[in-house]
């Protein structure tokens, strides 16, 4: 007798087949973003960057990476200075949908030759560094110093630990420390508790401040 048919569990989707492997290429955000394959895109606002946000009222902020940028979108919608970039087109036409009339805050760009029409008081930091090769990573460092005036913040989730292959590429504690510690000192390090699946259990929290005297929050703060 033949065994009966029985039903079977259909696969689960697969990643799509995307023709650029390389992260350091806008190409490969673009394809990304024109097929809807964002796993970094939280689509909300992060408690944490709430918490940060309402501790630093004014502070102009610089978002690299930015992506469909809901950061931005919240901050401009209270009234910060904010500049959002990306250097992808797909990404940059994303947060345009999604930010409407506030839209002008946005701007393609290249994050290590852009110079930002303000000088910014917090860099914030979300699936920026990990999207980036790791060999890109001393650049990111020089570039957040250069950027960031002496008592500026550098602040925002980090995804710790070393993966295999990316993006995302994780990155151990102490290559971090390496990196920043030259230019920053670290003053937060907490726990993430609402993390996306794709940074569930790595993330964390983390403010540095560029050496130097305090930054004047009432002096940086829009009139």
């Amino acid at each position: 007798m033949n065994d009966p048919i029985r039903p079977t569990t259909p696969p689960a989707p697969a990643t799509p087949e995307f023709a650029t492997r390389d992260p350091d290429s806008p190409a490969f955000w673009d394809e990304r973003f024109a097929s809807g394959f964002t796993p970094w895109d939280q689509a909300g606002v992060p408690a944490a960057f709430q918490s940060f946000a309402a501790r630093h009222l004014g502070l102009p902020v610089l978002i690299p990476g930015c992506g469909n940028a809901w950061e931005a979108l919240a901050l401009t919608r209270q009234g910060w200075q904010v500049r959002a970039i990306d250097f992808s087109p797909g990404a940059i036409a994303a947060a345009r949908d999604q930010l409407g009339a506030h839209a002008d805050v946005l701007e393609q760009a290249d994050f290590f030759a852009y110079e930002p029409p303000f000088k910014p008081g917090w860099i914030y930091e979300r699936a920026f560094l990990c999207a980036l090769p790791p060999a890109r990573r001393p650049d990111y460092a020089r570039r957040m110093a250069a950027l960031l005036p002496e008592g500026g913040l550098l602040a925002g989730f980090y995804f710790i630990g070393a993966t295999p292959k990316g993006p995302p590429f994780g990155i151990e504690r102490a290559e971090l420390d390496a990196l920043l510690l030259p230019d920053f000192e670290l003053i937060e390090d907490d726990a993430v508790s609402d993390s996306i699946p794709v940074f569930a259990g790595r993330e964390r929290w983390l403010t540095w401040r560029r050496r130097g005297p305090a930054l004047d929050l009432q002096a940086a703060a829009p009139i």
